[in-house]
This record gives C-alpha cells, structure tokens and sequence, in this order.
C-alpha cells in the first residue's frame, strides 16, 4: 500500500531567531479586515477580524499571533474549525479539513477585552491608553496586542481597517480614510490600506485632535491638540522641503498622503508607521528643535515602511538610512554637513563599547543607538567612495525597483556595487556593518 505524506502542523513562529515566537508559519497573509468597536472611557473592545490567506505547505493546524484578548468564535470558510486553542501569546486553529498547499481559505476571528501593551525586551508594545484617547506602538511584535495576525514583517498585506469610538474623538489609521459616519454619540471610521503593510506599522490613533491639511508636495494632514497649535505650525513648516529633498534623493514619496500625529501626552520616543509619523508632545517646541526626529520619522516612509526587512536582524537597513536621512537634510537646510555630521557621529560612537556587530547586533541591542549611527557612517564612507551621481542613483533605484517590498543587505551591496562600477562596496560594508571594531574614517 503506497504511504501517503501527512500533512504537516503550522509553525507558531516566522523562524526569525530574535523573535522566535512571533509569526507564523505554513501560511501568508494576503488582506486584513479590522473591525474595532472601541469604548475610550472604559478601555474595552469588541472586535472582529478577517483573514484572508494562502497556505505555503500542506496545513492540518495553524496559528496566528494573539495577546491580552479573550477568543469568542473562530470560523474557517464559515465553519466551525475542529479545535482552537488559545495560548498566553497563540491562537492555534485545527480546521475540519486538512488545508493544502496553495488553497486560499479565510478565517475570522472575533474576540474581546481590554487591550494593552505586551511586554517584549524593549519595554511594552502595541495598545496604549493615553490620558484621553489611545495609541498603538507595535514595533517590532506588539501587533498581536489588537488583531490576531501573522506577526512578522516577512508578510506583508493589505488592511481594512474600521473603528467605532465616541463620536468627541478622532480615529486616524493608516491608508486612505474612506468614510466616516456618526450616531447616538458614536462616529465608525473607516480605513483602506492599497499597498503590503506590515504588521508592525498597523496603527489606530484616538484622541481630540484638530487636523490642519498643508501643501507638502503631497497630501499631508497634521493633527495635534490644539493647545499646541503655534508649536505644531511652526515645527513643521518646513515639512514640504523635507518631502522635496528625500523625494529628490530616494526617488517619489512612495505612499498617496502622509499624516503626522503630535499627541497630548508625552511619549519616551517618536515611531513610524505605514503613511504616518507619531510624535509626543514633548518632542515639540516651537523652534524647529524636533527638525532631526522629523526627518528621521518621515525617512521610514522610504526605509522601512516601503523597503522593508525580512528578518529583524537587518535592522540598520531602516535606521542607518533613517538616520542618514537626518545628516542629508542637516547638509541641504544649511546646518553641518553631512561630512561633519559623520565625523561627530564617529568620535560619539567611538567612546561606547566595541561589542556590537550592527549588522547582527542580538536581540536585547536591536534598537542600540550604534545600530542607528553606524549604519548611517557606512552609507556616508560608501558615499564618499562612489561619488554623490553613484549613490543616489542606487537609492532611487532600491526604491523603485523593491518599492512595497523586502529589502536585504545584498540588495544594497548588490545595487551600490553595479550602479558604481566599485568592488569595494562589499568590503566597507563588512568593517563599518558586520564587524565589531569601528573603522578609522578618514
């Protein structure tokens, strides 16, 4: 009797070694269907998501992302699943029938609670509730805090995402908002997301925020307390140059719009996520001394919102260059140089510890400053080794070429090296990237 293969059980990881528990395996997400009804005052969720997916090998279980809220009813197809399973941080879902390779099936989940942050090694992630309103900060596993999802930047998908709160409230998510209706004291936004996200970069904005439209070259749309209306209007009033140079340098702003978030509370750092940028109130002071955090958030539009990594431990892919961002429009807004910028860059880094490959820097350094600086230095020796025509060529073509795509350091190495004619991209890429020793910069 011939002997049939059995199908095999989902991974409950992406097989990403500094998050081994979050993503999935056996399966990619392709769309999201969010439905958040949200009650700001008390802190509770009703809730609903929609999954649609392909599996990627034969699947008799498999799992999503989940943490903090309580599973009501799952459905595959509309039916029941045979059993489900849920885990501190794991939804397992074992359906009637074994799921084959290649079938798209669709799973909907429905759940409750009070969302909140989940504890990871960089402090606590995802939902937040602020003073009056709330925030979601996911970067790099937090998602799961307020959908069950694949959580791993390898899959990126696109969203729908819908939330009902009190009607005195302002929602603003990613993508393009496509209505907004009101009753009996409550408003439903509605969102799409067009292009992949990842799941990190999924956010949900609420608080009483005035929103001011501004000519930034594209659609851009701040919004802030109005307390601090003077501070806001000032700070990023330069906004539109800023869009001007880094679309000028990495090629078109790659998303439709760009909205930025200035919240009433204080936050311990700003983030990016997908067409967005959040900054706390203290990040804000009216003299243009947040310029730097500015370009730094809006670069991630490029790297790490549009390019982004498959595995976390090509982080500096998104910070080096964020960081770099910084230096480019220190240099073209008649500050340092980015030459100048570099050097004082490189003596800061050089009086920390030489125990850090930035290129693989372990999973409690991820998110270490000499992640940031270094890999924006490497960009600065490989600029100043090919000649600006060569280097900006090579972004603008990273850009377009892998635009809502992955991006690996082969990629960067690959396209510096062919577009520069230079065989020793790979080799400063090694000193200042994967080795710990910081490089003499001439």
């Amino acid at each position: 009797m011939p002997q049939t293969s059995r199908p095999s059980l989902g991974s409950p990881s992406a097989g990403d070694d500094y998050l081994p528990a979050s993503g999935n395996g056996g399966y990619l997400v392709d769309r999201y269907d969010i439905d958040l009804d949200y009650r700001v005052e008390t802190n509770r969720l009703i809730a609903s998501t929609v999954i649609s997916a392909r599996a990627t090998e034969d699947l008799d279980r498999f799992s999503l992302d989940l943490a903090g809220l309580v599973v009501e009813k799952v459905t595959i197809g509309g039916e029941r699943p045979r059993k489900v399973t849920q885990t501190a941080r794991k939804l397992v879902i074992t359906p009637l029938a074994a799921i084959t390779a290649g079938e798209e099936f669709t799973v909907t989940v429905r759940y409750r609670g009070a969302p909140h942050p989940i504890r990871s090694e960089w402090g606590e992630v995802g939902w937040e509730e602020l003073a009056d309103g709330a925030l979601v900060a996911s970067q790099p596993n937090g998602a799961s805090s307020w959908f069950p999802c694949n959580d791993h930047p390898s899959n990126k998908a696109r969203f729908r995402i819908v939330v009902s709160c009190e009607s005195v409230y302002q929602v603003i998510s990613n993508g393009e908002q496509v209505s907004r209706t009101s009753r009996a004291g409550r408003a439903r936004w509605e969102f799409e997301v067009a292009e992949p996200m990842a799941t990190y970069l999924a956010t949900v904005q609420i608080g009483r925020y005035r929103a001011l439209a501004v000519d930034a070259g594209v659609p851009t749309t701040i919004s802030y307390p109005s307390a601090l209306s003077t501070e806001v209007t000032e700070d990023f009033s330069r906004l539109g140059e800023m869009i001007a140079l880094f679309s000028d340098r990495f090629g078109p702003y790659p998303f439709p719009a760009y909205g930025v978030i200035v919240t009433a509370d204080e936050l311990e750092i700003p983030l990016e996520a997908h067409g967005l940028a959040i900054f706390g109130r203290n990040h804000i002071d009216g003299t243009h001394g947040c310029d730097r955090l500015i370009a730094h958030e809006l670069a991630h539009q490029w790297f790490g919102n549009s390019l982004t990594v498959n595995r976390w431990k090509d982080i500096w892919l998104h910070e080096g260059f964020a960081c770099y961002a910084e230096w480019l429009w220190s240099e073209a807004s008649g500050g340092p140089t980015a030459s100048e910028c570099a050097r004082s860059h490189w003596d800061l880094v050089n009086d920390q510890s030489k125990d850090i490959v930035v290129g693989d820097p372990g999973t409690k350094l991820l998110f270490d400053d000499r992640v940031y600086k270094r890999g924006a230095l490497a960009l600065h020796v490989v600029r100043r080794a090919i000649g600006d025509e060569a280097f900006f060529d090579s972004l603008r073509d990273l850009g377009s070429r892998l635009r809502f795509g992955h991006i690996m350091p082969s990629d960067v190495i690959d396209t510096f090296a062919e577009l520069s004619h230079s065989t020793a991209i790979e080799g400063i890429i090694n000193r200042w990237v994967y080795s710990k020793a910081l490089p003499r910069l001439a």
